[in-house]
């Protein structure tokens, strides 16, 4: 068994004016990795790749991380019907029980309670990370340490590169869950990164619909980024080492714009084998990842469009390297974090395949991209879905 050192992360905690975290347990299973997968007691194979690289990734971060001191984001927390203490600095939820706030909290008192923003912190590491999958072996960066929303992830990719939109109910309209017209919400999970003005409004297009700004869709709109930074070169010079993507525009930022980019670069090659096959080779580069929320996401949406690039170039995906820099688990996903190093993982090939008849990148949809080999219900049932707040 592993142990999180959580007294040295609590005595930082209390440092800077903040309650200490209680975890449910602070103990783990010892990996055991052998050939590039994890193996169970008998030495027999189980999970697939990524299950590997996400169990590795968390320890790493448990063991190694450091806690950030001046965190960026915050959570907030919704108390219905409760009071506030100011003097004791305390909420009185409705059913009497006791909340000690962090002497940084915001409170906020509102009709229906009390809202308080809380500071997001983060354990993470800036080296050592590195995951490599042989697309064309059937390795994928799927996990059945949870669910993983497929439709959604693949739609945001789309959104992105393919239809290069920043415009929040487009993306809504790709998961077939736009309601905009009807009670002017935002469904999808990008709701709480809009473009703001310097006045904190929300900033709308030309429909009238919430944007993201000079970021993502924004900035890929303008270069046609796949085709002309990628498609079209490799089309011209299958040699050239000069095809590369990013997202991390510092004149755009100049602009009005919601989140940064996380997963901003991509620099693609192929590969002539030996045997006389071409590979689509594709690194990734995320300058940071909240991992336990999108560690899994990122790489496997990315993996999407490296298919579906290598599909209209008629060339075999091939290796999928992910370099994040910055990983890191937020402290209220570290109960969450120790449960999934605990599950065991269930034994799957879970390759992401393309549909079959379609070959231009323009023509693919979220419905187009399948997990063969992936035993979704057994996942769901055995591994149950965790909750992440997000910090927003």
């Amino acid at each position: 068994m592993k142990e999180f050192n959580l007294e040295r992360t609590n005595i930082v905690k209390i440092k800077l004016g903040e309650q200490p975290i209680k975890l449910v347990k602070t103990a783990y299973q010892d990996l055991k990795i052998r050939d590039g997968y994890l193996v169970d007691e008998d030495g027999c194979r189980i999970g697939t790749k990524g299950d590997m690289y996400h169990k590795f990734i968390m320890d790493k971060i448990l063991q190694e991380g450091c806690l950030d001191h001046t965190p960026r984001p915050h959570y907030i927390d919704f108390y219905e019907e409760a009071t506030y203490i100011k003097e004791k600095n305390m909420i009185i939820e409705k059913n009497g029980n006791e909340v000690l706030l962090d002497q940084t909290a915001i409170v906020e008192e509102k009709e229906e309670g009390i809202e308080v923003k809380s500071l997001a912190h983060t354990l993470s590491v800036n080296d050592g990370i590195e995951c490599t999958y042989d697309l064309s072996k059937g390795e994928s960066p799927m996990i059945t340490l949870r669910p993983i929303a497929i439709k959604t992830m693949v739609a945001e990719i789309l959104w992105i590169y393919q239809k290069q939109s920043n415009d929040l109910v487009e993306f809504d309209e790709m998961l077939g869950m736009n309601t905009w017209d009807k009670d002017h919400k935002i469904n999808n999970w990008w709701k709480q990164w809009p473009a703001r003005d310097k006045n904190g409004i929300i900033l709308t297009n030309e429909k009238g619909h919430p944007i993201i700004g000079s970021c993502y869709g924004g900035t890929t709109f303008p270069r046609n980024m796949i085709y002309d930074e990628v498609i079209e070169p490799i089309r011209k010079n299958r040699d050239g080492r000069r095809n590369i993507t990013c997202l991390w525009q510092i004149d755009d930022f100049q602009k009005p714009h919601g989140l940064k980019p996380c997963a901003f670069l991509t620099i693609w090659n192929v590969r002539h084998e030996w045997d006389g096959t071409d590979y689509l080779d594709m690194t990734m580069v995320q300058r940071s990842s909240d991992f336990c929320t999108a560690g899994c996401i990122n790489q496997a949406q990315y993996v999407a469009l490296q298919k579906m690039v290598a599909k209209e170039l008629q060339i075999k995906a091939g290796k999928f390297t992910w370099k994040p820099v910055n990983v890191q688990i937020y402290d209220r996903h570290l109960d969450q974090a120790i449960t999934m190093l605990n599950r065991k993982p269930i034994d799957c090939e879970a390759i992401i395949t393309l549909n079959e008849y379609k070959n231009k990148f323009t023509e693919f949809t979220k419905d187009d991209v399948k997990i063969d080999n992936y035993p979704d219900h057994i996942v769901k049932e055995k591994n149950k879905q965790l909750k992440f707040q997000l910090g927003v």
